[in-house]
């Protein structure tokens, strides 16, 4: 029996179980989970534009790698370059016949892919003329690179320059000896590789991001979410692939209305750390100065607790407002609170009572979004939306899908669109805008930009390996960065800023890795 892992290829679609338009996190976390397949994982990004250019899985052990696009962090292109390390058939036909055993390394290539004849004749058959690519000035001047592209697949073969004439016939000239058998192999979504390139990370996927759904599996499965809407006034909308949108409102929306909508959680996180409850202030305080947005919201008791699910981030956890002093010195009351935590949809639901309603947006009309007047104070409901960037190089990179959202412009009075993408000094500036004059005094306004810092080295360490890439096309510029870097490098520095309903944890490059609705 072959050592080798084997893998279909499907153009246009997948290769094995890597399907084009899968999330980050559902092929990670399918990697992961089989190290006796998959033993090396390098994941490289741009510490400097982690949401902008492309994030790639490099699997060397396998001879393969995938890059998925920055903002939505969905598998684009699938990349074979090296055949001789993944056992790779099309229609039940070996692109290359590996040997029984598996004596080759992880370094460097071991194996040649397929001739062009048995691409041509058995695997592929004809198609149209493909590309050729001149030798640059590098170590090889005599070699160039020619193309062969299908409907969502290509293979490049490498080709001596000087047999190279743009009237020649591309089928005798591969044929040749003046060729060499395919050096590598992409997967991707279009007609041909010529015609995809230029809008590879952009082009909307056909497949969904999660796995479970383009396997279409006998099992139900929950909708994905394509959008996280927020409107203020604690209504966060989440537009769906191919559902309805499902709107969460604060204080009303009940865990079982989450069940029926999005499915049950991947698990339940009750919360039980109170390690920073030293910065929150008395609620006779509050009282005393309530009537305006003159705390700094990053500061109230709500938002404070370390623990919220398996992330561990601070901007999200919260115990109750005044109503329910007496629920939090019961243990009985206090274990009914607890986090929904939805890793595949990208966030997490805090289920606790409900407190007082969730602050509108200035300009916004608030009765487009009534309350419900007849709340009933005793039962458990959303109180707050936690919405993971799973931003790579942060501490809890990889425990959730990407999710993105989006403040409604109309609800917040932006002439600018804000999203999950966008600056938070670009955030920062344009909330602040919004909520200007709202405050009780000029000091309560700048309290808005003062920022409580969390150092997450100090707890433990991830437990991923990065690669981190400044250029990652070019491959300058790198640097390796794991669980064995030293204490207090800094990697796992945040700072949390508020504003009213809101609470961002950002990174050190101006990026939001964190933001909790409440």
């Amino acid at each position: 029996m072959s050592r080798f892992p084997s893998l279909q290829i499907h153009p246009g679609r997948s290769l094995g179980f890597l399907i084009l338009g899968a999330s980050l996190h559902d092929v990670l976390s399918r990697l992961k989970a089989q190290p006796h397949l998959y033993p090396t994982i390098d994941v490289s990004y741009s510490p400097t534009q982690p949401l902008v250019a492309p994030v790639i899985l490099n699997l060397p052990a396998n001879g393969f790698r995938l890059r998925f696009d920055g903002p939505d962090q969905r598998l684009r292109l699938i990349e074979i370059l090296d055949f001789g390390k993944t056992q790779l058939s099309y229609k039940n036909i070996d692109l290359v016949k590996l040997p029984e055993e598996n004596t080759t390394t992880a370094a460097g290539p071991s194996q040649h892919g397929p001739i062009f004849r048995h691409v041509y004749n058995r695997l592929m058959g004809p198609t149209f003329p493909g590309e050729y690519l001149a030798p640059e000035d590098t170590t090889d001047k005599h070699t160039g690179l020619y193309v062969l592209s299908y409907p969502g697949i290509a293979f490049t073969f490498p080709l001596q320059h000087s047999a190279w004439s743009p009237d020649a016939d591309f089928v005798s000239l591969l044929s040749s000896t003046a060729a060499a058998p395919a050096k590598s192999l992409a997967i991707f979504n279009g007609a041909s590789w010529h015609e995809a390139r230029k809008d590879l990370f952009t082009r909307p996927c056909p497949h969904p991001r999660s796995l479970a759904l383009s396997m279409k599996g006998k099992e139900y499965q929950p909708d994905e979410i394509e959008l996280a809407i927020i409107f203020g006034g604690g209504v966060v909308e989440l537009s769906r692939r191919s559902s309805s949108p499902f709107r969460i409102v604060l204080g009303e929306t009940t865990p079982q209305d989450l069940v029926a909508e999005l499915g049950p959680p991947d698990a339940i996180y009750r919360k039980n750390d109170h390690r920073l409850s030293i910065h929150k202030p008395r609620r006779r305080e509050q009282r005393a100065s309530h009537g305006s947005y003159g705390a700094s919201p990053a500061k109230s008791e709500d938002f404070l607790d370390t623990d919220h699910s398996s992330a561990h981030t601070t901007t999200d956890d919260s115990d109750a407002e005044e109503d329910t002093d007496q629920r939090d010195d019961d243990p009985s009351q206090s274990t009914a609170k607890c986090f929904y935590n939805y890793f595949h949809h990208g966030f997490d639901v805090f289920i606790s009572y409900p407190s007082g309603p969730s602050p509108h947006f200035p300009n916004s009309n608030a009765l487009a979004h009534p309350p419900t007047t007849n709340r009933a104070m005793d039962r458990l409901v959303a109180t707050k939306v936690i919405l993971h960037g799973n931003v790579p190089g942060s501490y809890p990179f990889n425990r959730h899908r990407r999710s993105q959202w989006m403040i409604d412009p109309d609800a917040a009075g932006t002439s600018n669109i804000l999203d999950s993408e966008t600056s938070f000094t670009t955030l920062s500036n344009e909330l602040r805008n919004v909520w200007k004059g709202t405050y009780g005094s000029n000091h309560a306004e700048k309290a808005t930009q003062n920022a409580i810092v969390l150092d997450r080295d100090w707890g433990d360490s991830p437990g991923s390996s990065y690669e981190v890439l400044e250029g990652w096309e070019d491959g300058e510029q790198t640097q390796k960065r794991g669980s064995s870097t030293q204490e207090g490098s800094g990697s796992g520095t945040t700072q949390i800023f508020g504003f009213p309903g809101m609470l961002f944890e950002v990174l050190k490059n101006d990026v939001v890795s964190c933001l909790t609705i409440y």
